[in-house]
């Protein structure tokens, strides 16, 4: 092919619409965890499984398997023209696109050249614009349900493609199901207060309502209602689930969680044994019996002669399950705070300042999981190092975060309750007013802030930092 036709075959690739040019990227995912995640849904959910094996071509692809992407994309056509066999066209041009790019990629042009024009021919039968470029609500769908699969960066963009997908639709079940999926994944980790929650419920009951027999969102409709403090209803959904579909591993998971929330962590363990027989290499499932021992440990050394050997077996059992998930799924980046955690639990500081060095050290960790981290490390040189400079240090971290959520809360109140001690108790000096200074300003407190920084000045008088922010403040205030 000549330079000429292989640019223009490039320039028409890159205005399809499929899994290559949705910015995918595989440093946001762990690949093996995801494949494995992929090959379970397969298994477990029997119906249509279109949208999974696209999304397993893709991952074949980012693992340098071209010819076993084709394969994936093999079993997406037979499973169109079994479920779809009067929309062909019109399911397939995702499938057509990713076999485009896939042979694009192996340097077979012609071929990848037919599925383009195979993708431009019946986009212009389709609608009235040309290119691959084409609005169609399943083509939002299958971006949507991609962008979930490709981690918590991405779950803004899936909610937007699903409300997209349902102004075409609004009783699709698909659709629905995916909205409300990625609203709640927003939810998780965002701290929003009770009135912002109501349109995670209303769109996980209309979603349930459209699929009686999904069990997932039953679960996650149940987990919603445990947020919102109405566990007691949510259990309802959890038992109807635990009846209908009593082996499914991503239910079991969704159910178990709940249990631990709850504080019923033999039962999450028991349901979670269940899962990991079922999916054995599930990060998930591994995180969340990670988990279970975790708070086990905890609440046995409550008591006033904790039982040496359980404690020891749960330490054992908690590092095994979080270094399965660190190991597999290397970006799954609380598990390093969890596992951290656990660390200091058996009093091993040394492993823990590592674990939590290693995971602080990274440029690549989504903002939640920072601030998780930052307060996981703070209370960890807090409680067991004994170092308060430190613990304020990484609290203040988690602060400069400024995403509104539960865990910037606790980092402003546990750093305001150290630095108010050791003002209170006459030991204060210009560096805590300076640094109270700080809080108060990440918190947009700017009075507090400008009384903080005058004291730390009339205490160390030609610090040029405290006179900067003071100055910027003013300035703030007058402007």
């Amino acid at each position: 092919m000549s330079t000429i036709s292989k640019d223009s075959l490039k320039a028409s690739l890159l205005q399809l619409e499929c899994h290559f040019t949705w910015n995918l990227r595989k440093e946001d995912v762990g690949l093996e965890a995801l494949e494995e995640t992929i090959l379970d849904h397969i298994k477990f959910v029997k119906e249509c499984n279109i949208t999974d094996y696209n999304i397993l071509s893709y991952v074949c692809y980012l693992k340098n398997s071209n010819e076993e992407g084709l394969r994936n994309l093999q079993k997406a056509e037979e499973a169109i023209q079994k479920h779809h066999p009067d929309e062909i066209a019109r399911r397939s041009l995702v499938t057509w696109g990713n076999y485009a790019w896939i042979y694009y990629h192996m340097q077979r042009y012609e071929e990848a050249q037919t599925y383009v024009s195979k993708v431009e021919n019946s986009c212009k039968m389709l609608s009235s614009t040309a290119h691959g470029k084409i609005q169609l609500p399943e083509v939002y769908a299958v971006q949507g349900w991609a962008l979930l699969r490709f981690g918590r960066k991405n779950y803004e963009k899936a909610m937007d493609c699903f409300a997209n997908a349902l102004k075409s639709e609004p009783d699709n079940p698909d659709f629905n199901a995916g909205y409300a999926i990625a609203m709640f994944r927003l939810d998780s980790f965002t701290e929003r207060g009770c009135e912002s929650m109501g349109p995670c419920l209303e769109a996980l009951k209309r979603a349930v309502e459209l699929n009686p027999n999904n069990t997932t969102l039953l679960a996650l409709l149940a987990l919603h209602l445990q947020r919102l403090k109405q566990g007691n209803e949510g259990e309802r959904y959890i038992e109807e689930g635990l009846q209908k579909t009593p082996d499914f591993p991503v239910f079991l998971r969704y159910a178990a969680s709940f249990y631990r929330k709850r504080g019923e962590v033999g039962k999450a363990v028991k349901i979670l044994k269940k899962a990991l027989a079922l999916t054995p290499n599930s990060v998930i499932v591994h995180h969340q019996l990670g988990l279970c021992y975790k708070f086990k440990i905890i609440q046995l050394k409550k008591a006033r002669y904790p039982p040496q050997e359980e404690v020891n077996n749960l330490l054992e059992l908690a590092i095994f399950h979080l270094k399965t998930v660190i190991h597999k799924k290397p970006v799954f980046f609380c598990a390093y705070g969890d596992l951290g955690n656990v660390y200091a639990l058996g009093k091993r500081y040394e492993e823990a300042e590592e674990i939590f060095q290693e995971v602080l050290q990274r440029n690549d960790v989504f903002w939640s999981d920072k601030q998780e981290i930052c307060f996981s490390y703070a209370n960890f040189q807090r409680f067991d190092m004994k170092s308060e400079s430190k613990a304020i240090k990484y609290y203040i971290e988690g602060l400069k975060i400024e995403n509104n959520s539960y865990r910037r809360k606790q980092c402003s109140e546990a750093v305001e309750k150290l630095l108010n001690q050791k003002i209170s108790s006459g030991l204060g000096d210009a560096t805590d007013f300076g640094t109270f200074g700080l809080v108060h300003k990440l918190n947009g407190k700017k009075q507090e802030a400008i009384e903080c920084y005058e004291k730390a000045i009339a205490l160390d008088p030609s610090n040029e930092e405290y006179l900067n922010a003071l100055a910027e403040l003013q300035l703030s205030i007058s402007s």
